[in-house]
């Protein structure tokens, strides 16, 4: 079964599998700087916040995820499987990259200051 996962930094949305990590899903949406080496919990670059939504979290190391941390929702994208619709916000290494390149510029009608008019 699908569910939609969105990223609340950017108000973007995939559809992942119940059966395939949110990161997965995530590389998707194409976007440089989006970790895909590791995949496996040890790295710790693919750190969100889930707010909303259920899911199945596989092991995750200590050192990247405490135990207080995962109470509050936080976990590595790659170890986590969604059982329901997901919102997320990214907090780790690859918020950078995820969240930066998602804002939209001045010219595509962004907050940057334009210039003055006389």
């Amino acid at each position: 079964m699908k569910h939609q996962i969105t990223i609340e930094d950017t108000a973007e949305h995939y559809p992942c599998d119940e059966h395939e990590s949110v990161l997965h899903g995530m590389a998707r949406l194409g976007r440089r700087g989006i970790p895909l080496g590791c995949r496996g919990g040890g790295c710790g670059v693919c750190k969100v916040q889930v707010t909303q939504g259920s899911y199945e979290a596989k092991v995750m190391s200590q050192a990247h995820v405490s135990a207080e941390e995962q109470a509050q929702g936080m976990a590595l994208a790659c170890r986590i499987m969604p059982h329901s619709d997901l919102c997320l916000q990214v907090v780790g290494k690859m918020k950078k990259s995820v969240c930066g390149r998602a804002a939209p510029s001045a010219e595509e009608g962004g907050t940057e200051a334009a210039p003055a008019r006389h």
